[in-house]
C-alpha cells in the first residue's frame, strides 16, 4: 500500500503513547510498528502503513470453544498460509479471557489475540491489557456504529477504539404468524399499531395477550428510552457525570410503559417474567413479544409459526435504539509479536473471514458489507436482528454501568406496580445511580 510519512508518524506516535506507562509497554511488547519501504513515501488520504509480522513470530489465539474455536482454527490455517506465521489455538471463554490475561500476561503466557466481550473494554484498557485498533479509520467505515462504540472507550482523555468486532447481538419484535393471519393483521410497524392490534386480539381471544414485556428489565426498556432522546451516560456513554435517564426522553419512555400497562397488559411485574412470556408465546396465547436470538431455538422446538422484525417505531417515528452486545478480538499488550498479532486480528475480521464465521457459528457479523450477503439473507430471523442492530447502541462498557440496572429496575417497578409518578421515580433512580458512583470514587 502507498502511504504518507506524516500520517504514519501520527499513527505510530498515538500507539506508542498509548502503550507508555502500562504493564504491556516494554521492549518486548512495543506498539505495532510497520516495516519501512519505498511505498510509504507516496501519498494516500485514508490508509495506514501495512504491517509486516516480526521475524520468527509465533502466536497464540484464545477463543471460546465449540463452533467459535472451529472457526478460529480455520482462520489460523489461512493466516499461516498467507503470512507464514504459525498460530496455536486455545479454548478460553470470552468472559474469562480478561482475568486470565491479567494473570498470565506478565509471564508471557497469554493469548496474543483473544476474544472478549465489549463491556470489559474500559477495565482492560485501564489495566493496560490491550492495544488500540491500528486500523480505526477503516473499521469505523466498515462496521456498524454500535459495534465501534462498543469496543471504544475514553483513554488518557481521548476517545479510542480498541477491539476488532466479531459479532453483534440485540433484540427484535417476535410475532406469531398464525395469530396475525387469523386476525388479518400485518406485523405492526408502530407502537400505536401494536397497541391497537393487541386490543382487538385480546377482545377476540379472552385469556390471551397482544403484547408482553418485562416491565423492570432495563435491557429491554432501553430501546424506548433511546428512541425518545434519553440516554444512559453522555458523550457516547463514556461520561458518568451526565445521566440522561430522567430527561424528557426518559419520561416519554416511562409514559409509554404506563400506556401499555393501562391498555393491554394489566398484570403485576412479578407475573410477567421471561418464562411466563415464553410460555404464552409457545402456547399461542401471545401475539407479540420482544426477545433476542437466544429465544429462537425454544420457539422452533415448540412448533410456533413465528417471525421476527425490527422494533416498531415510537410516537416520534424513531426506531427504538435497543441495547446490543459485541464480541470482539483484542490484541494483548504483553504480546512479544504485536505486529503479527495485529495482522491476525485484522485478517480474522475481514469480511471474508466474518462471513465464514457466520456460516460456522451463526453469530451475526456487524459489517455493512455483509448486510447484502446471500448467506445471511437465507436466514430471515437473523437478518431481522441484523437490521435492528443498525438501530442499536452498545451497552455502556464503563464500570459505572453496574449501578444502572438495579436503580432502573426499582424505578420502573414502582411506576408499573404502584402507578407512581414517572418523573419522581426516574429522578429517584438517577439520584441512586449518582450516589452509588460517588461512593465508589471516594
Amino acid at each position: 500500500m502507498k502511504k504518507v510519512y506524516s500520517l504514519l508518524f501520527v499513527t505510530l506516535l498515538i500507539l506508542v503513547l498509548t502503550a507508555c506507562g502500562k504493564p504491556g509497554a516494554s521492549e518486548q511488547s512495543s506498539a505495532p510498528e510497520p516495516e519501512a519501504s519505498e511505498e510509504t513515501t507516496e501519498e494516500t488520504s485514508n490508509e495506514v502503513a501495512e504491517l509486516e509480522p516480526e521475524e520468527g513470530a509465533e502466536l497464540i489465539f484464545w477463543s471460546p470453544g465449540d463452533t467459535e474455536l472451529e472457526w478460529v482454527e480455520y482462520v489460523a490455517e489461512k493466516f499461516n498460509e498467507k503470512y507464514g506465521v504459525p498460530v496455536t489455538t486455545e479454548d478460553v471463554s470470552h468472559t474469562d479471557a480478561p482475568g486470565k490475561l491479567q494473570t498470565d500476561g506478565p509471564a508471557g503466557l497469554g493469548g496474543d489475540v483473544f476474544t472478549g466481550a465489549h463491556d470489559h473494554v474500559g477495565n482492560m484498557d485501564a489495566a493496560g491489557l490491550i492495544y488500540e485498533n491500528y486500523y480505526t479509520d477503516e473499521y469505523t467505515e466498515r462496521f456498524m456504529e454500535g459495534a465501534i462504540t462498543g469496543v471504544s472507550a475514553i483513554s488518557d482523555g481521548e476517545y479510542k477504539t480498541f477491539g476488532y468486532p466479531l459479532a453483534i447481538e440485540t433484540v427484535g419484535l417476535f410475532y406469531n404468524q398464525d395469530l396475525l393471519d387469523e386476525m388479518g393483521f400485518e406485523p405492526a410497524e408502530t407502537m400505536e399499531e401494536l397497541i391497537e392490534q393487541s386490543k382487538e386480539f385480546m377482545e377476540a381471544n379472552p385469556g390471551s395477550y397482544g403484547f408482553m414485556i418485562e416491565p423492570g428489565n432495563f435491557y429491554l426498556l432501553h430501546g424506548f428510552v433511546g428512541a425518545n432522546g434519553g440516554y444512559v451516560f453522555g458523550d457516547n456513554n463514556t461520561d458518568p457525570s451526565d445521566i440522561g435517564l430522567n430527561n424528557d426522553g426518559g419520561l416519554k419512555a416511562a409514559e409509554l410503559m404506563t400506556q401499555i400497562r393501562d391498555e393491554i397488559l394489566p398484570l403485576k411485574k412479578e407475573d410477567i417474567t421471561g418464562d411466563v412470556i415464553s410460555s404464552h408465546f409457545n402456547e399461542g396465547k401471545l401475539l407479540y413479544q420482544i426477545s433476542g436470538p437466544w429465544a429462537l431455538r425454544g420457539h422452533h422446538e415448540a412448533g410456533v409459526n413465528f417471525g421476527v422484525t425490527t422494533m416498531p417505531t415510537v410516537e416520534n417515528g424513531e426506531v427504538p435504539t435497543t441495547f446490543s452486545g459485541i464480541k470482539a478480538l483484542f490484541v494483548n499488550a504483553y504480546s512479544d509479536y504485536p505486529r503479527a498479532a495485529t495482522l491476525l486480528a485484522h485478517f480474522a475480521t475481514s469480511d471474508e473471514m466474518l462471513e465464514k464465521r457466520y456460516e460456522i457459528t451463526g453469530q451475526l457479523p456487524p459489517t455493512f458489507a455483509l448486510l447484502d450477503s446471500d448467506t445471511l439473507k437465507e436466514d430471515v430471523y437473523n437478518l431481522a436482528f441484523l437490521d435492528q442492530a443498525q438501530h442499536s447502541v452498545s451497552m455502556p462498557n464503563i464500570p459505572e454501568m453496574q449501578n444502572v440496572w438495579g436503580a432502573m429496575e426499582v424505578a420502573y417497578t414502582s411506576i408499573w406496580n404502584d402507578k407512581s409518578d414517572p418523573q419522581v421515580e426516574l429522578d429517584k433512580g438517577v439520584q441512586q445511580i449518582k450516589d452509588a458512583i460517588g461512593s465508589q470514587t471516594e
